[in-house]
C-alpha cells in the first residue's frame, strides 16, 4: 500500500519518490481525460519533473501535495489548451475514446457516458478556461472546493463562482432547467 507523502518527502530529493509513487497515476489520468492518452504520460512526467524542480516552493501550510501537483498539471494543459478544446469537439462528434481504466469499470463508463458524452463535450468548450478547470478538476481530479483553490491560486469563492457560473452554462448548453 501507497503511502501518502508528507511536506518531507516533497523537501527532500531522496524522497521524492513517494510524492511519484502516491500521486503519478491519479494526475496520470486526469490528464489522459482532459487530453487524451496518447499525451497523458509525458505530460504527467512532466508534471512530476516541474514538481521536483519547484520543490523548494511547496508551502505545507497552503495545503497538501495532492492539489499542488493538480495545480500544476492544470498549468501544463493550459499549454495544451486548443488541444484540449479540439478534443472535446471532437467527442462532441464521435463520442468517449477508450480509457485505461479496469474492464468493469470500462464498461459501466461506456454504457452511462456514450449516451450524453457528444452533448458534454460540446458544453464543455462553452465554458471559459478558469470555469472548465475548476469543473474538469473538481470531476475527474475529485478535488474539494479548498484544493481546486489551491490548486489554481485563487480564492475559494472564486471556485465556487466558477463552478456556479459553469453549471448554469452546461444546464443552458444541455437544455437542462436551471436552477
Amino acid at each position: 500500500m501507497i503511502t501518502v507523502p508528507d511536506a518531507a518527502s516533497v523537501a527532500d530529493p531522496e524522497r521524492f519518490g513517494a510524492v511519484f509513487d502516491a500521486h503519478y497515476e491519479e494526475i496520470r489520468r486526469y490528464i489522459g481525460r482532459r487530453l487524451g492518452l496518447d499525451i497523458a504520460e509525458d505530460l504527467a512526467a512532466e508534471t512530476f519533473l516541474v514538481a521536483f524542480r519547484r520543490r523548494h516552493r511547496f508551502d505545507p501550510a497552503r495545503g497538501g501535495v495532492r492539489p499542488w501537483l493538480y495545480g500544476i498539471a492544470t498549468n501544463l494543459i493550459g499549454r495544451h489548451r486548443r488541444a484540449e478544446v479540439r478534443r472535446y469537439r471532437a467527442l462532441a462528434r464521435t463520442g468517449p475514446p477508450p480509457d485505461d481504466d479496469g474492464h468493469d469499470q470500462r464498461v459501466a463508463d461506456r454504457v452511462t457516458a456514450g449516451v450524453t458524452v457528444g452533448l458534454l463535450s460540446g458544453a464543455l468548450t462553452g465554458l471559459s478556461k478558469g470555469e472548465r478547470d475548476v469543473v474538469l478538476l473538481v470531476a475527474y481530479g475529485g478535488l474539494t472546493y479548498d484544493e481546486v483553490a489551491q490548486a489554481l491560486g485563487v480564492a475559494y469563492g472564486t471556485v465556487a463562482s466558477r463552478l456556479s457560473r459553469a453549471r448554469n452554462k452546461l444546464h443552458t448548453s444541455l437544455g437542462m432547467e436551471v436552477r
